[in-house]
């Protein structure tokens, strides 16, 4: 869970940084962006982070899990470290862009893995508990940026520069970690390599036997599957969009509210704290920390009643209540009836619920669909997703901040909240009740010659 979670930690490392360190970015003496170049390098990683998703998901199916999300790991560490050597918007941009590659293709690998490896009785939980240590990544951010940002210790132009050494740091050593974990046996039985993944489920059960007794009988779905069968993107496109429709437009409609939501107003957050509370730059970091324990807190409290009380119900009420939040929070904006302290307490509400909503959106996407084209499916549908809800949020975001007019971030959280109700409402429709199958029960294997029990 950690080799594997640490890729959402390195994500929110990446963006907590330059979310909090846009404002400083403003300034003269360092990179003197305007408010809507802060929010264009926003949609810069997102654009990256499709990209990479799409060209390494190919890869992920094809050579394996393991395989990749040791080489997206190491893109991401290369040129997280190159971004602290930036001399202009464009190069920042660009650096940025490269970067996000990495973290886009993990998405793929890692999701597939994780799904591939948690029993299905406890796969909701530990999928939302895995995917929401991106604020554990956040909150190490916001702390960081107290210090790095203390023009009293680090000169002005310095400090921000030091902020990417730390996603460097940790990525080296998890790649150390990382050596050490299982192929999916999935994976390897699909592609002919049955003596492979015989070893590897038989030390699991071997370790099982020795720290809980003799296992009980095998039960479940038995799957025959033809070893030789190769699936290519022609098939993983028809297989979407011919055999699954509705999980597809389901996915697609998770994936592009909740990304509208986060990236508009997470990527812009350090923007409205200094225009329209007059919070110093140095300090966002505080206010950015108890949204992230917020954050953390709503997928590790709430995951395990995606188990229980079930998928379908649980999704449509995250998604449906941080939406009637946030309509509630533009209101008392829109009035100035808050503060930077009230405002970010409104915040962690809403993101208790729409962080679980959030995470349940990428459980979606990697288990409903065939083992074989997993890693497409959730690259796919990340990357239309998070292009449509999430790559333009933040330039639009930063275009209404720079207006310096209430009135005009309020409509954007309307048009968040819209989006959100909009999700729940198509979950209600169309959702999948997933909860406690095995991934072969929810969506038979592309290359299964026979599904029995």
């Amino acid at each position: 869970m950690f080799a594997l979670g640490i890729t959402w930690v390195l994500d929110a490392l990446e963006v907590t940084i330059v979310g909090t360190i846009g404002s400083r970015l403003t300034e003269a003496d360092t990179l003197y962006f305007s408010a809507s170049q802060v929010g264009a390098i926003a949609s810069f990683y997102i654009a990256g982070a499709v990209i990479g998703a799409i060209v390494f998901a190919y890869f992920t199916d094809k050579l394996g899990r393991k395989k990749l999300f040791l080489i997206t790991l190491g893109w991401y560490t290369i040129f997280t470290v190159v971004n602290a050597f930036a001399w202009n918007f464009w190069s920042f941009a660009i650096f940025r862009f490269l970067a996000a590659n990495g973290i886009g293709g993990e998405y793929a690998a890692i999701n597939s893995a994780i799904d591939e490896l948690i029993p299905a009785k406890r796969r909701g939980q530990v999928d939302l508990s895995i995917n929401s240590s991106w604020w554990i990544g956040t909150m190490l951010a916001s702390a960081l940026s107290l210090l790095l940002l203390d023009e009293r210790l680090f000169p002005a132009d310095l400090g921000w520069r030091l902020c990417f050494g730390l996603g460097a740091a940790i990525a080296l050593a998890v790649l150390l970690v990382r050596r050490s974990l299982p192929e999916s046996p999935r994976w390897l039985m699909t592609h002919g390599r049955t003596v492979q993944a015989e070893r590897i489920v038989k030390q699991i059960e071997e370790e099982v036997e020795r720290n809980k007794g003799p296992l009980p009988p095998a039960t479940g779905t038995v799957v025959t599957v033809d070893t030789e069968r190769r699936v290519d993107y022609v098939e993983v496109t028809t297989t979407m969009i011919r055999r699954y429709p509705s999980r597809t437009l389901l996915g697609l409609s998770l994936m592009v509210t909740q990304a509208f939501l986060y990236n508009a107003i997470f990527f812009t957050e350090a923007l409205v704290l200094t225009v329209f509370f007059k919070v110093p730059s140095a300090s966002v970091g505080l206010y950015i920390f108890p949204l992230a324990v917020g954050n953390l807190l709503g997928p590790g409290i709430l995951g395990r009643l995606f188990d229980t009380v079930g998928r379908k119900p649980m999704i449509a009420l995250t998604y449906i209540l941080s939406g009637a939040l946030l309509v509630i929070t533009g209101l008392f904006f829109v009035n100035g009836l808050l503060t930077a302290v009230t405002a970010t307490a409104c915040w962690v509400v809403i993101f208790f619920f729409a962080s679980a909503g959030a995470s349940s959106a990428y459980l979606t996407a990697s288990e409903v669909f065939p083992m074989e084209i997993r890693a497409n499916a959730i690259a796919y549908i990340f990357a239309f997703g998070t292009l449509v809800g999430g790559a333009l949020a933040p330039y639009i975001f930063g275009l209404l901040i720079q207006t310096h007019a209430a009135r005009n971030v309020f409509f954007g959280y309307l048009v968040g909240s819209f989006l959100m109700v909009l999700g729940g409402l198509t979950e209600l429709l169309s959702g999948v009740d997933s909860e406690r199958k095995s991934l072969e029960q929810v969506a038979a294997p592309l290359t299964a010659l026979e599904v029995g029990r």
